[in-house]
């Protein structure tokens, strides 16, 4: 099964931009994943290829029509989920992530202006997805990145199969930090842990590490982990030299 990305926006030569680079360009290369476009503008009814109006109620900006949209979703509609990159929607993780890399891909829809007409969410069970809170231009960096994590996940795609296991948000947590020669640079060194060669002191470090990084940085993180809250060691604090 491939992996099947397409892409509904106003902008379509800004893809496959960086999708064609790196992890992500070789896969698409080696037929890992597809990517098509669809130019939003092309399903416009009227000569000027209208695509939106002034807000209802008043307001500044312009709002993308709901009738544009459909006809747009409509031509790739396949069963995949589709998707809105919008601020206002559920801030993306990577257990969703990790569900869509599972299916057959997704349909993503590029806002732009003020938004989407709301009618569209509910007409054609679009689901509005957020990378950040913060507000682009468009909403195809946002898709982007959510394709991004979901290729690098894909069979193949990443060198081994644990690569991903004990990265960032996989286990709840923030990956713990990593350390290569030179050994000293600057009047800093790497933990003597990391270099002892015991497997089983690495990994309670790196565990423990990672649950106080976590803690620190991410304290939204650790309430939605009790476990490792729990299980943190007193030895947890940043004491790199154990």
């Amino acid at each position: 099964m491939t992996f099947r990305a397409s892409i509904l926006t106003l902008y379509p030569d800004m893809f496959p931009g960086p999708l064609g680079a790196s992890l992500a360009g070789r896969a698409l290369e080696d037929g890992k994943w597809s990517l098509d476009v669809t130019n939003i503008r092309d399903f416009a009814a009227d000569k000027h290829r209208t695509v939106d109006d002034t807000p209802a109620g008043g307001g500044a900006g312009m709002v993308l029509r709901c009738d544009v949209l459909a006809a747009a979703l409509d031509s790739v509609a396949d069963g995949r989920p589709m998707l809105a990159m919008s601020p206002r929607g559920k801030p993306l993780d990577q257990a969703r992530v990790r569900d869509l890399s599972a299916g057959e891909g997704a349909i993503v829809l590029c806002g732009r202006f003020e938004g989407f007409d709301e009618r569209i969410f509910e007409a054609r069970d679009v689901e509005p997805v957020s990378i950040g809170d913060y507000v682009l231009s468009g909403g195809e960096l946002g898709a982007m990145v959510l394709l991004d994590a979901c290729i690098r996940l894909l069979p193949g795609v990443m060198g081994a199969a644990s690569s991903g296991e004990e990265e960032s948000f996989e286990q709840g947590l923030l990956e713990y930090p990593h350390y290569t020669r030179p050994y000293e640079w600057e009047g800093r060194t790497i933990p003597e842990v990391l270099r002892s060669g015991d497997h089983a002191k690495i990994a309670a470090w790196r565990k423990a590490r990672a649950i106080e990084d976590t803690r620190l940085r991410r304290p939204d993180l650790m309430e939605r982990h009790g476990d490792a809250r729990d299980q943190s060691p007193s030895g947890a604090r940043r004491k790199e030299e154990s």
